[in-house]
């Protein structure tokens, strides 16, 4: 798994699922519940899961306003969702490099890498599977040649397998931590060091089951050394992370614990004022990587989207950020 894989979804008929409702839980209707516990399923297909009498309150059947008690135990399985089609779509791909094996691109903001739950079409898999037809074969059936990704406002250089042979051999690159990973991330705030290395697990926040978080134990081990690359007072400050291990949101949530939560991030950054910045400051700007079949090393970077840059230029010309323009 790299950094932002996570499962396209969450249980199937082989695979029951029992959560059990902590105090903070408790009086959460049980269709909230479930979206906060499986969030990478539709809040309709685990509604339409509870009426057909698939997910259980203490082994009760229970309408999805139910309000759960602690203690409780919400037990069941979700249907395996039906294959997807992968419809070629022509999406401009901005290309780094080609060959046989593999492309290397630079994802712009906004595009969402693989076909999920309610993005269906317009992805970046749409437009690779139009760009070679062949990447269809590659690797997992909805997420047909893809290594790793980036969330969908992160923007940045990916890497993309054409073969299986190259997708094994990449995947396996990433899981030996033998790829270089290099971001740069615009922080509220202002670090006292210049540099530092923050060495944290990283497992699923335990109330909001969409977000990661830092936890003492049960998380996975996760490393990332971030430096100063600009201060722009005391409010904002440029920086490149590099990360050792890819977990869900790593960075994103690495900074938010030091305090220095990524610009325009409203999931780690609640409280600040995003509102002058048009997604989460983060660009995946440089990737470097042993070439699965030639092995010879390839180093690529991505300039920053005119998005990124348009922030960058006005904070270093000392303007105060109001609405974005």
């Amino acid at each position: 798994m790299t950094e932002q894989d996570v499962p396209l979804y969450s249980a199937d008929p082989s695979v029951r699922f029992d959560f059990s409702v902590t105090v903070e839980q408790g009086g959460l209707r049980l269709d909230h519940f479930l979206a906060l516990a499986i969030p990478d399923e539709s809040r309709s297909s685990l509604s339409a899961a509870v009426r057909s009498g698939l997910i259980l309150v203490d082994d009760q059947l229970r309408k999805c306003g139910y309000r759960l008690k602690a203690g409780e135990s919400v037990s069941g399985s979700l249907p395996e969702p039906p294959p997807l089609e992968i419809i070629p779509e022509d999406i401009p791909l901005d290309i780094l490099f080609e060959d046989e094996h593999l492309l290397v691109l630079a994802k712009p903001p906004g595009l969402v890498v693989h076909p999920g739950s309610g993005h269906y079409q317009g992805t970046l898999v749409n437009g690779l599977v139009y760009h070679c037809q062949t990447i269809s074969e590659v690797g997992d059936q909805l997420r047909p040649g893809i290594v790793h990704r980036l969330d969908k406002d992160t923007s940045g250089v990916m890497v993309v397998a054409k073969t299986a042979l190259a997708h094994r051999l990449l995947v396996d690159a990433f899981h030996d931590r033998q790829v270089e990973k290099e971001y740069l991330a615009l922080v509220h705030g202002s670090p006292y060091e210049e540099r530092g290395r923050i060495v944290a697990a990283i497992g699923r926040h335990r109330i909001n089951r969409q977000k990661m978080a830092v936890t003492e134990s049960g998380g996975r081990f996760a490393a990332s050394n971030w430096q100063v690359l600009a201060r722009y007072g005391h409010d904002f400050t440029l920086m490149q992370v590099g990360i050792e291990t890819g977990r869900t949101h790593q960075i994103r949530v690495h900074l938010a614990s030091l305090g220095l939560p990524v610009a325009g991030d409203v999931l780690y950054g609640s409280g600040r004022p995003n509102r002058p910045f048009p997604r989460q400051m983060l660009h995946a700007f440089h990737l470097t990587f042993i070439h699965p079949i030639t092995r010879k090393s390839l180093s690529f970077e991505a300039p920053l989207p005119p998005d990124f840059s348009d922030i960058v230029d006005r904070l270093a010309r000392g303007e105060t950020l109001g609405e974005v323009r």
